[in-house]
């Protein structure tokens, strides 16, 4: 049974790895869910809990970022407000044209908001370039936790 939890553990590490790329899985969750199960098996004795805090803190982290950062990046290329709903509304519209609708998303939405709000088309592009570099680092992000969780999911059963 042990046997079975580990392989199942690193599958789901990988399957949040896979999920860091394909919006339809949830890559860091996945791949927590995949240390946890840990806890079910001989090796959660050398398994600490203020590390299992942090890994949750930061996957929620993930989850959020997913919607937020792009709304910041809107925000730090000088876009308006009109920019960060128009981006805020593309990331959930873009969820129901997966995968490119998440990537595409909060750009369009973001440059089409700076139209509305009367800005330039310069204007405009810079704010949805704004929410694509965001998104961009929010990906880094969510792959930056998830190898974090599989490598303690690899250490603690190695």
């Amino acid at each position: 049974m042990d046997i079975f939890c580990y392989i199942v553990s690193i599958a789901l590490c990988a399957g949040g790895l896979t999920g860091c790329f394909l919006p339809v899985i949830p890559g860091a969750p996945l791949a927590m869910a995949g240390y946890l199960l840990l806890l079910f098996t001989p090796v959660a004795a050398d398994m600490h809990w203020p590390t299992i805090m942090i890994l949750g803190l930061l996957t929620l982290f993930t989850i959020v970022s997913d919607y937020v950062i792009p709304i910041f990046g809107v925000k730090w290329f000088g876009g308006t407000s009109y920019g960060r709903k128009g981006s805020m509304l593309g990331t959930l519209v873009g969820l129901f044209f997966m995968p490119w609708g998440l990537i595409l998303g909060p750009f369009i939405g973001a440059f089409i908001g700076e139209i509305y709000g009367k800005a330039d088309m310069r204007s405009a592009f810079q704010s949805g370039v704004g929410s694509l570099v965001g998104f961009l680092c929010g990906t880094f992000f969510k792959v930056a936790v998830t190898l974090a969780i599989t490598i303690y999911v690899l250490l603690t059963i190695f």
